[in-house]
């Protein structure tokens, strides 16, 4: 089957029975349920490589080299989809050619009570106050020891919600610690709406000692002999002044922070159609709605610094042509969630394709 009847056929049975079925459920149900799903197919002898074929087939995707590390395509899937990495193989057979997991805590923690996600259909958006639900660190890690071979895994790192921002170094440093040998990049997350006083740590001041700790520790003597550097990225939030963005500049060149990742979620409701969303309570937007700042960030930052740091650009990409208005505006690579849910899979490869030579 030649590559653009295929991603019509595969855009055509998401829209039409997958995801009608999908959204009977609750967000978080349709989530676990469709990839455990997948889970099963792929565990299917010869069904793997099948898949494979369908996502793959006709595109010739050339490596992106960023920070030393060869990503194989230029499409990856934001922190927040997997966060515990249970999910590495099958995101990796849909086409995708790096996975951030987290974020990431050094102890497990539930997250915020449900519902804590919810669907803006008419938004084609997300609200979530998730809350960094995760298993902790070393529960990730235990996974992580059996990645699969060939996909790049980012590691998002956040501190706990009964951690201080005074504290938060610590918590920082032990998930860099537990993650180094098994991750290819790491991701500070101070950029998270849904974690009390997360976001005071994007102020200058603390935003510096914390990077330039993780930085440290990076560099240290205390990793094992032949052990790689990691590029340390920065997550920052869309709702960040021109004035904040320029502190970010001077403190990822100053710090030597390798890149900056543009963006989180945002917590305006400004041109929102969904006019129930004030009842949904609080939480961070992602999806089209974001679309337009997130992009707007990427640009400031790339033309203010001059090129001086790569940026990896998310926010609101659910079609080819938001992917390179991200690229065009100083994206090296695009990463894609909530696109992912309204779109289906086919969106995975109708972005590689199209971007491809």
């Amino acid at each position: 089957m030649c590559s653009s009847l295929t991603c019509a056929y595969l855009r055509k049975m998401y829209q039409n029975v997958l995801k009608p079925l999908l959204f009977l459920l609750s967000p978080e149900r349709a989530h676990h349920f469709s990839m455990t799903i997948l889970r099963f197919a792929i565990a299917i002898p010869g069904m793997a490589w099948v898949l494979k074929q369908c996502f793959n087939s006709g595109i010739s995707d050339s490596s992106v080299n960023i920070c030393g590390i060869a990503f194989p395509n230029s499409v990856g899937v934001a922190a927040g989809f997997d966060k515990d990495a249970r999910y590495l193989r099958e995101l990796q057979v849909l086409g995708f050619g790096h996975v951030e997991v987290g974020t990431l805590t050094p102890i497990a923690q539930s997250g915020n009570p449900r519902p804590r996600l919810f669907r803006l259909k008419r938004d084609a958006a997300l609200l979530n106050r998730m809350g960094f639900n995760n298993g902790g660190v070393n529960d990730a890690v235990s996974r992580l020891k059996r990645r699969p071979v060939g996909l790049i895994v980012g590691g998002n790192i956040g501190r706990n919600k009964i951690t201080s921002n005074e504290d938060a170094t610590s918590d920082y440093i032990t998930c860099f610690d537990a993650l180094h040998p098994y991750v290819d990049y790491f991701v500070v997350n101070v950029s998270s709406p849904n974690t009390p006083g997360l976001r005071a740590l994007q102020d200058k001041a603390p935003l510096s000692a914390l990077l330039k700790a993780v930085v440290k520790r990076n560099n240290d003597a205390h990793l094992p002999p032949g052990a790689k550097r990691r590029p340390v990225f920065l997550k920052i939030a869309p709702d960040m002044t021109d004035a904040q963005l320029d502190d970010v500049i001077e403190i990822v060149i100053s710090e030597k922070v390798d890149g900056v990742i543009a963006t989180n979620t945002t917590i305006s409701r400004s041109h929102l159609k969904t006019k129930s969303i004030d009842d949904l309570g609080n939480g961070g937007v992602s999806g089209a709605p974001l679309c337009s700042r997130s992009t707007e960030v990427i640009s400031y930052l790339s033309q203010k610094s001059a090129g001086a740091f790569p940026i990896i650009g998310v926010g609101g990409i659910d079609s080819l042509s938001s992917a390179r208005e991200k690229m065009d505006a100083g994206a090296s690579l695009v990463q894609i969630y909530s696109g992912f849910i309204y779109r289906g899979p086919a969106l995975v490869r109708e972005i590689r394709k199209g971007l491809q030579g």
